[in-house]
């Protein structure tokens, strides 16, 4: 029996949906595959001239010097050190925000907060790396005397002002999708609010703040731009936020101005840190999505 003209039209539009779906994720999938087939290439050539061994366990970074050294943990340790300021101010004043804004706040205060919170992500990363250089840093001279003009303090602070709308819209999205019910069975109980906000509501909104704190990470490891200004571009192999370091992304940035010439060994080492810093990435992700699971397992 043949079927209705409209159920036809409505299977034709269903395949065309199906097709325009399949295309849009085969596309991102070719996207994926050709910027890892350009990293792996360069790095490859890189690595033709550099001894993997010396890039792994090498402590200084001087490509663009007459002495030459490629161990990359100094990049690394910059990166990593801005990136770790960043989350200690973000997480405590996000997750805190979070919970107010999801369990204290009226719905009038809330609709009212957190536009105003979240106009914080729509600023322009360069502007937060002058307000950094220019304003951070010389107020936290006034109690640090010995604190550097460039910095890996003040651009790390900024960071994580920058990065808090993510974590604390994010979390509270997580928060607010809640059962009531939950709340009202630890009422019953003679829980606080607070308690419940916090023995209740957090731990069963895991997975969402899991992903907005990993969400947070990886954007202060990819941030460019406040680095670059206000964090000095003196690769160091420290632990001491108050003098000039250099991140892996601020590398990319200098060596990318267009004073180099492409092919040589000084211009491969853009994939070579960029590849490093893909991996890092990749391996936050990987951590993401295993805390994710446990923490949905957990209070499934």
């Amino acid at each position: 029996m043949a079927l209705p003209q409209s159920s036809r039209q409505a299977r034709i539009g269903e395949r065309l949906i199906e097709a325009g779906l399949a295309a849009c994720g085969s596309l991102s999938i070719i996207t994926t595959l050709g910027i890892v087939a350009v990293l792996l290439g360069e790095t490859l050539a890189f690595f033709r001239e550099v001894p993997l061994r010396d890039f792994l366990t090498g402590t200084e970074w001087t490509p663009l010097f007459e002495r030459q050294r490629f161990g990359i943990w100094p990049l690394v340790a910059g990166t990593a050190l801005t990136a770790g300021i960043a989350i200690a101010v973000a997480l405590p004043s996000g997750l805190i925000s979070a919970i107010y804004l999801s369990e204290f706040a009226s719905a009038r205060v809330r609709n009212i907060l957190k536009p105003l919170l979240e106009i914080l992500a729509g600023i322009p990363t360069v502007v937060y790396g002058y307000f950094a250089l220019l304003f951070v840093t010389p107020l936290l001279q006034r109690v640090l005397p010995q604190l550097a003009g460039f910095n890996a303090l003040s651009a790390g602070i900024v960071m994580g002002i920058m990065t808090i709308p993510m974590i604390s819209s994010l979390s509270e999205d997580a928060m607010y999708a809640v059962p009531q019910g939950l709340r009202e069975a630890a009422y019953a109980l003679g829980s606080s609010q607070l308690q419940t906000a916090w023995k209740v509501v957090v731990p069963a909104a895991a997975t969402g703040i899991i992903a907005s704190i990993l969400l947070a990470v990886s954007r202060a490891i990819g941030e460019t731009m406040i680095v670059a200004i206000a964090a000095g571009q003196q690769p160091r192999l420290t632990a001491n936020p108050m003098v000039p370091i250099e991140t892996m992304t601020a590398y990319i940035v200098q060596i990318s101005m267009g004073d180099t010439p492409t092919g040589t060994i000084e211009y491969k080492t853009i994939f070579a840190v960029g590849m490093t810093l893909f991996l890092g990435t990749l391996v936050i992700n990987m951590i993401s999505l295993w805390l994710r699971e446990r923490a949905r397992g957990r209070h499934a």
